[in-house]
């Protein structure tokens, strides 16, 4: 299936110069001159290799075919990740090699869509957001100002992120999975 460049998510998987490419980031840029595009690092499935490619707004790539499965993580086994799938009940582990910095939105009852070609598992794909508790930032400095300032705050899966002054410990905030950053607190 044919898919807009601009369209493609962190975590889909391509076909791209007849391989197949799992998108690890995807940065879009508008320069002051000339038209929009996207820039996204792949990496190789099968090889591992990676690579960086740059995309227009007319771009159109192959949205690789596979039969993608709606599964819900249950729990982390040490190295491993075990989810379960929603309809069958069967439950597959993936190592923390195979979901690489995934692991950091995944909380139990998280429900994810799991890749598979070929009958193998091959990717994840996260929600477009996830709320996660603050379990640790600084605290407000009196006549900080709010503009353009934020602070570092780390999360209950362990994943650091910048947010405004006027978050605390123990507040639940809306993380973009796709860039990893704050959107919004959560209520």
């Amino acid at each position: 299936m044919k898919i807009s460049a601009f369209d493609v998510r962190v975590g889909n998987l391509i076909e791209y110069q007849s391989k197949l490419w799992r998108v690890l980031k995807k940065n879009h840029v508008k320069p002051g001159k000339g038209g929009a595009f996207v820039q996204l690092e792949m990496k190789e499935v099968t090889e591992g290799t990676k690579l960086n490619e740059r995309f227009r707004s007319v771009d159109t790539l192959e949205k690789a075919h596979v039969e993608s499965r709606t599964m819900q993580f249950l729990y982390n086994d040490g190295d491993d990740y075990v989810f379960m799938d929603t309809e069958t009940y069967e439950q597959l582990a993936l190592s923390s090699e195979e979901l690489a910095d995934y692991s950091y939105y995944l909380l139990p009852n998280t429900e994810v869509q799991v890749s598979f070609h070929n009958a193998s598992p091959i990717g994840v794909e996260l929600p477009a957001t996830v709320v996660l508790e603050v379990v640790e930032t600084e605290g407000v400095v009196k006549g900080q100002t709010a503009a353009g300032s934020g602070k570092p705050a780390e999360l209950e899966t362990g994943l650091r992120v910048t947010v405004p002054p006027f978050v605390n410990v123990g507040d639940k905030v809306k993380i973009n999975t796709d860039k990893g950053e704050y959107v919004e607190r959560a209520e």
